[in-house]
């Protein structure tokens, strides 16, 4: 499998940053596996959030064409009943399969004053093509008890807008979660100047590929490694 972690940089211009993405999308291979960044589309733009729930509906339409041969996977600006949330969704096969809406809001970022938060419920594995994903996004990852939640994960996502103070501990925990769990961990950490890059892919045993200069990092793994690692060390993890 071809396991693809985009980094990009978003302009203001959120109509221009879907045609980009578009356009690095169609750059990887047919049937990668990919991730985008936290609200790669619009960064957070408080003073323009009904604008960027708009740009989601289109967004949604063309990822859903642009997944027959790809899966895809980020989050965006969402509205609902009034209020604003920071959702997740991942496209396969020309259909949503599955979407989580952010619930540990970023308060330094001021984000709980602006976002409503998700359900904890949903922070769960869910299947594709047999596969078991699962996701947490960006400060979810620093709360331990969701990596439980997410045992027995063969994949699992980190779409970010992580500081780049805290570029190390970005590393450090995503890097913890692939070995704890013994699982792919694909991250995704925005090319924004506050932002810390450090999208990577990394396996089981705790390998990364990353690279800070780079918009598109792709891997192409084995799953095999994950039940060899499970096997290899066995810490309780089927």
């Amino acid at each position: 499998m071809n396991l693809v972690t985009l980094q990009t940089k978003p302009t203001k211009n959120f109509q221009d940053n879907l045609d980009y993405l578009e356009k690095l999308i169609l750059q990887t291979p047919i049937e990668s596996f990919i991730l985008a960044s936290e609200l790669c589309l619009t960064l957070y733009a408080y003073e323009r959030l009904e604008e960027a729930s708009k740009l989601t509906i289109e967004a949604i339409k063309r990822l859903t064409i642009l997944s027959k041969n790809r899966t895809i996977a980020l989050t965006m600006t969402t509205k609902e009943e009034g209020k604003y949330f920071n959702t997740f969704y991942i496209f396969h096969k020309e259909k949503i399969v599955h979407k989580q809406s952010k619930i540990k809001l970023f308060t330094l970022n001021d984000e709980n004053k602006y976002f409503t938060e998700g359900e904890e419920k949903n922070i769960k594995l869910f299947e594709i093509d047999g596969l078991k994903i699962g996701v947490l996004i960006c400060f979810e990852l620093r709360f331990i008890d969701y990596w439980q939640k997410l045992k027995g994960a063969d994949i699992i996502l980190i779409p970010a807008m992580w500081g780049a103070k805290r570029k190390d501990n970005y590393e450090t925990l995503t890097r913890a979660l692939a070995v704890a769990n013994q699982c792919f961990v694909i991250a995704s950490d925005s090319a924004d100047e506050s932002c810390a890059k450090s999208s990577a892919i990394i396996t089981p045993f705790g390998e990364i590929t990353l690279d800070d200069e780079k918009e598109i990092i792709s891997k192409i793994v084995d799953l095999k490694e994950i039940k060899l690692m499970r096997k290899y060390l066995d810490v309780g993890i089927k």
